[in-house]
C-alpha cells in the first residue's frame, strides 16, 4: 500500500469523500479523531460504513483504527466491527509482539463468533506511540501471521516524553522522533513486513511533504500515511515506481533467472549481487496498488 488516508468514523460525508480519494487504503478512525463522549457514535458511523462499502465492486483496503488495548475500548470496537468484515485494524500504541498477539486472540474469538475465516482480519501496528514501545520494536517478527504492517507515530511519543515540539523551525523531525522512525523501519524488515512512514501534518505545505515522502521511499518505507485527500496524488506519485526504475529492477530479476547458482551478475557493466535481487523484487510487487475486489 502506498498511501494510508484517515478518515474519522463520525463523518459520513468525509467518508463518502474518502472513496473517491484515490487512496489505496482508508483508515477508518474510532480513535484520536473521536473525542471520548463520541465513541459509540462513532462505531455506529464505522459499522455503517463499512456494511454500505466492503461488498463494493473495487474499493480501497479497508482498516479500522481501533482503541488501544490499554483502555478498556478495544472490545467495544473489536464486537462492533468484526461482523462488517473490514480487512484490517490499525492498533495503536502497541508495545511490540506481546500486543500483536493479545489483538490476535481477541480477533479470533469475534471472527468465529462472526463466522469469519481465522485470519480474515489483519493487524497494522502503530509502532512507536510510547516510550515503552521502543524497546520493543524488534519483537514482532513472528507474533501472529495477521501482522501485515508497522507504521509509527510522533505525536503521541511527544506527549509522553513531555516534549514542548516533534519537529524543528524547518519541519525536520527532531532526535527522538528520528530515533522513532528508524526502530520502525528496522523493526518492520525483522518482522518481513512493510513499514508505513507516518503522517505530515501540515497539509498546506506541499513542498516539505513531498520532500518527506521522498526521503521516506529513499530510506526503504513503502508508503505513508495522508490526514487530508491533497496529500493522496503526491504520495501516490512518490511511491509509485518509476518505468525506468521497473525496467532495471526486472533486468536484476531476469539476470539472477538466467544464472540461478551464481551470487552476482553483470549488467551494462555494473554488477549486483544477491541483496540487489532482493531489492529488485521488492520494487516489483510494489508496482501494483492494492486495491480489493469484491468480496465473494
Amino acid at each position: 500500500m502506498r498511501s494510508l488516508l484517515f478518515v474519522p468514523a463520525d463523518s459520513p460525508k468525509k467518508l463518502d469523500k474518502a472513496m473517491t480519494s484515490g487512496a489505496d487504503a482508508l483508515v477508518v478512525d474510532l480513535e484520536d479523531s473521536i473525542a471520548p463522549a463520541g465513541k459509540a457514535k462513532a462505531r455506529l458511523g464505522a459499522v455503517a460504513f463499512l456494511e454500505e462499502v466492503t461488498a463494493a465492486e473495487t474499493r480501497p483496503y479497508l482498516l479500522v483504527r481501533v482503541n488501544g488495548l490499554q483502555t478498556g475500548l478495544i472490545d467495544a470496537d473489536l464486537d462492533a466491527i468484526v461482523p462488517t468484515r473490514p480487512d484490517a485494524i490499525m492498533l495503536p500504541k502497541a508495545e511490540g509482539g506481546a500486543s500483536i498477539v493479545h489483538a490476535d486472540a481477541k480477533l479470533a474469538v469475534r471472527e468465529a463468533l462472526s463466522g469469519l475465516p481465522d485470519g480474515h482480519i489483519k493487524i497494522a501496528a502503530i509502532a512507536t506511540e510510547t516510550a515503552a514501545a521502543l524497546f520493543l520494536a524488534g519483537t514482532y517478527a513472528g507474533a501472529s501471521n495477521r501482522l501485515s504492517a508497522l507504521t509509527w507515530g510522533a505525536e503521541d511519543l511527544s506527549a509522553e516524553l513531555g516534549a514542548e515540539k516533534n519537529r524543528d523551525t524547518e519541519g525536520m523531525l527532531l532526535d527522538p522522533y528520528r530515533l522513532a522512525r528508524a526502530l520502525c523501519l528496522a523493526g518492520a524488515a525483522a518482522a518481513g513486513v512493510p513499514a508505513i512512514d507516518t503522517v505530515f501534518v501540515d497539509f498546506h505545505d506541499i513542498e516539505a511533504f513531498r520532500r518527506e515522502c521522498g526521503a521516506a521511499r529513499r530510506d526503504g518505507f513503502s508508503g505513508k500515511m495522508a490526514i487530508h485527500p491533497t496529500q493522496v496524488p503526491i504520495i501516490n506519485a512518490i511511491f509509485t515506481p518509476t518505468p525506468e526504475a521497473l525496467r532495471h529492477a526486472q533486468a536484476v530479476v531476469d539476470a539472477f533467472a538466467a544464472s540461478p547458482d551464481t551470487g552476482v551478475v553483470g549488467i551494462d557493466g555494473l554488477m549486483f549481487d544477491r541483496p540487489h535481487l532482493t531489492r529488485a523484487k521488492r520494487l516489483l510487487a510494489r508496482a501494483t496498488p492494492r486495491r480489493k475486489p469484491t468480496a465473494g
